[in-house]
C-alpha cells in the first residue's frame, strides 16, 4: 500500500522508538568483572617493586686500608700492613667477625659492595680501577684467609699514595680464588688497553706491566 513520504517517515520513527524502548528495558546478564578496591589500586600505583640486590663475588670482611711506602713490591710486602689491620680490627670486636661486604672482581674495576646488619647489599660501594692495582696476594702468615691488594690512590692535588687494602675471606681457598680472579681481571684489562693503544704495542699480550705483581701463595 502506497503511503506519502511524510507518513512513511513517521512510521519509521515510531518503529525505531519502539525498538529502542525494548532494548532499554531488556536486561542482559552482566559479564563477570573483577573490581579492585580503591586502596589496592592506590597501593599498586604508588608502591615500587622492591628487588633484592644480588652481586657476583665473595662475601668478605673488609679490614680497612693503610698507606705504605715504596713503588716496587715483593713477596711479603703486605704482611706488616695486614698485621696492623688485623690487630686493629681485633681490638674493636673480639668475637667472630661477620661478613660486611661482597668483593666483586671484574675487568677494569673491582667493586666492594657494603652489606647492612642483615647481610643484604646496600647502595654503598667502593670501586678500585684495576689498572691502578700494583700488587695482590693471598699469602699471609697472620691469617691465611686474608686477601690484600695495593692500590695507587690519586689525591685531589694529583699526587698519589699507595694504600694496602685487606679483606678476610670465609676460607683460605676463597682468598686464593680472589687472587687468581684479580690476576685474570688485570690480564683482560691489560689486553684491552693494549688493543686500544693505551699501552705500547711492543709488549706481549700475556705480559704484565712491571708495577703489577700477583701472588696467591
Amino acid at each position: 500500500m502506497w503511503q506519502p513520504a511524510t507518513e512513511r517517515l513517521q512510521h519509521f520513527q515510531t518503529m525505531l522508538k519502539t525498538k529502542l524502548n525494548v532494548l532499554t528495558l531488556k536486561k542482559e546478564p552482566l559479564p563477570t568483572v573483577i573490581f579492585h578496591e580503591p586502596e589496592a589500586i592506590e597501593l599498586r600505583s604508588t608502591t615500587p617493586l622492591m628487588k633484592t640486590r644480588t652481586h657476583m663475588g665473595y662475601k668478605v670482611t673488609y679490614l680497612g686500608k693503610v698507606t705504605i711506602t715504596g713503588t716496587q713490591f715483593l713477596s711479603g710486602c703486605t704482611e706488616s700492613a695486614v698485621i696492623g689491620l688485623w690487630e686493629r680490627r681485633a681490638l674493636v670486636q673480639d668475637d667472630v667477625l661477620n661478613a660486611n661486604a661482597i668483593l666483586e672482581i671484574r675487568p677494569f674495576q673491582v667493586r666492594l659492595h657494603h652489606l647492612d646488619s642483615h647481610g643484604e647489599a646496600t647502595v654503598a660501594m667502593d670501586t678500585y680501577q684495576v689498572a691502578r692495582i700494583a700488587y695482590c696476594t693471598a699469602d699471609h702468615n697472620v691469617n691465611p684467609n686474608i686477601f690484600a691488594w695495593i692500590y695507587r690512590e690519586i689525591n685531589d692535588d694529583l699526587t698519589f699514595q699507595m694504600d694496602c687494602h685487606a679483606v678476610e675471606c670465609e676460607g683460605k681457598l676463597e682468598a686464593k680464588k680472589l687472587a687468581h680472579a684479580m690476576m685474570e681481571a688485570f690480564r683482560k684489562t691489560f689486553q684491552s688497553m693494549r688493543s686500544d693503544g693505551r699501552i705500547h704495542k711492543s709488549s706481549s699480550s700475556d705480559e704484565f706491566p712491571e708495577d703489577f705483581t700477583p701472588e696467591d701463595g
